[in-house]
């Protein structure tokens, strides 16, 4: 019996992984142009680290993670998310000491153990970036325009940017007891789930999909009406800076995050195009995290975009394997062998180039010149390596040259 992959957990294949790179590489390059740096951490963590950061009464703590026992009997957690191992590394590698303002970004698998569906898988990809060290609402701001300039860059327009405020923990206690005061007098409308978290993750249930909790809630309190004043005036700000920049935004006000460390500015971007998992990204500032890590009392926003998600809605014109510069048709032994010596130059500087390995006829080795869409073709044989030319056929312009064969490279730079 053959051995396949865990269910949820993807093969990326060639043809695919190309849309993931190009994707990548510019995040990479819009991130960068903002001043952001990237960051690497273990995929494992210890798992205190996500039960304080993430919250216990949360569905990822308390159903999601991929936890285990090492062999010293230390719990560990494939990491569910990114934002709690970027914010551990930051404080243990004292980075605020380097740096007042830090600006960092990180792609990579994330694990959770829910029901595989479109575009949420039990190993998924995230790229993810944070600001710790600014409570501006400048800062705000400046992440929601990288972000929509992001997807413009990479051709996306079909999103909405939803943005919302939690207020902080002066205001928001205050708010969760009147939406647990509302939530109370509606129970039997509540969902199993519901019911049983209304007390400890009232704002959870506004996120509920379930029909009878989304008509339950229709009327319940708005947190936006319960902000203290620095938080109403933050909010102000954020929306004002993002008109002068030009983003366009709605305000959702039943906009909640799952993840308990999330304060003030909260926001999605959401599409019609992937059914009910429509949040493409989401983030938000979570000013409380670092210290409550055992860090220094520093402010911090983030986001995190799901890759699979993205993926799906780019179209398929990067999801091709590149194609070859050149293909060598060699004839023969002895040619094959002045083949394998050329196209290896060719690769070391720069070009894409392939050859056939199997002593093929010369009728197939051009099918597969054709099948890889190589741009030039070039055909050896004894005459080929008596007079040191050959003709170079360009296959897009269906035209051709005699070169030198050793001067391969010199021709493929000057056609590039």
């Amino acid at each position: 019996m053959s051995i396949t992959a865990i269910k949820g957990m993807n093969d990326v294949l060639p043809g695919q992984v190309e849309t993931w790179q190009f994707l990548e590489r510019r995040a990479r390059e819009v991130f960068g142009a903002f001043g952001f740096s990237e960051i690497r951490t273990p995929i494992v963590e210890k798992t205190e680290l996500f039960c304080r950061s993430i919250g216990e009464t949360t569905d990822i703590v308390e159903k999601e993670m991929y936890t285990f026992n090492d062999k010293s009997d230390n719990s560990l957690t494939l990491r569910p998310e990114g934002t709690a191992p970027v914010m551990r590394s930051f404080i243990q590698n004292r980075l605020n000491t380097l740096d007042p303002v830090s600006k960092l970004y990180y792609m990579g698998p994330m694990f959770r153990y829910e029901r595989p569906q479109k575009g949420r898988y039990r190993q998924f990809h995230q790229i993810g970036a944070e600001v710790i060290g600014v409570e501006d609402p400048k800062i705000d701001a400046q992440v929601l325009a990288m972000l929509h300039h992001y997807f413009q860059d990479i051709g996306i327009s079909s999103v909405a940017l939803q943005i919302n405020s939690l207020g902080c923990p002066a205001c928001r206690p205050t708010y969760r007891q009147a939406l647990i005061d509302y939530l109370e007098a509606r129970l039997v409308s509540l969902c199993n789930e519901c019911q049983r978290r209304y007390t400890t993750n009232p704002l959870r249930v506004l996120d509920c999909k379930a029909s009878g909790c989304k008509e339950a809630t229709l009327d319940a309190p708005s947190v936006l009406e319960h902000l203290c004043g620095e938080c109403d005036e933050h909010f102000a700000q954020v929306q004002s800076l993002l008109d002068e920049l030009a983003v366009p935004f709605s305000v959702n006000e039943r906009m909640v995050r799952g993840l308990d460390y999330y304060v003030r500015t909260t926001f999605e971007l959401v599409t019609d195009q992937l059914g009910s998992q429509n949040a493409v990204a989401a983030g938000g500032r979570y000013d409380g995290l670092v210290e409550s890590l055992g860090g220094p009392s520093l402010p911090g926003i983030g986001f995190a975009i799901g890759l699979e998600r993205l993926v799906l809605m780019k179209d398929d014109a990067q999801a091709q394997t590149a194609r070859p510069d050149l293909f060598l048709a060699a004839l023969g032994e002895e040619a094959a062998q002045k083949a394998f010596v050329l196209m290896t130059e060719l690769q070391r500087n720069g070009f894409r180039a392939e050859m056939d390995y199997q002593g093929k006829s010369l009728k197939a080795q051009m099918r597969r010149a054709n099948k890889l869409k190589s741009r030039f073709t070039v055909i050896m044989g004894e005459s080929e390596l008596q007079s040191g030319r050959a003709e170079l056929k360009d296959m897009d312009q269906s035209t051709q040259d005699q070169i030198a064969l050793d001067s391969l490279v010199e021709e493929l730079s000057a056609r590039r």
